[in-house]
């Protein structure tokens, strides 16, 4: 299991009822739509990668591995970025998936 980030955590308990607001958002959003959970959780990793965050490329595959989705589908994604973000993104988020695909 992965620990989550002492900042996180910290901010959660300095500020549980912003952390609580944001949870109902992301609870509301994530039922607003047509989307099953497997798609919005590569969604959410191409998001992620489009927005250059490594730290939350590695969340999203964490959570996509714990859902069940494929390495394979995983990579997809990093695959996908290239044609659209460009060779560079996708190269780094080739290497976010494989820190945590390697760590397993």
């Amino acid at each position: 299991m992965f620990e989550l980030p002492a900042h996180f955590i910290r901010f959660r308990e300095e500020f549980p009822t912003i952390a609580q607001a944001y949870d109902a958002l992301g609870d509301a959003v994530h039922s607003a739509g047509s989307l099953d959970d497997q798609t919005r959780q590569l969604v959410k990793l191409a998001l992620a990668i489009g927005a250059r965050l490594e730290g939350a490329t590695h969340a999203h595959v964490r959570r996509a591995l714990e859902m069940g989705i494929s390495p394979e589908a995983i990579k997809h994604v990093a695959l996908l970025a290239i044609t659209t973000l460009g060779y560079p993104t996708a190269m780094s988020a080739y290497a976010w998936i494989n820190d945590i695909l390697d760590s397993r």
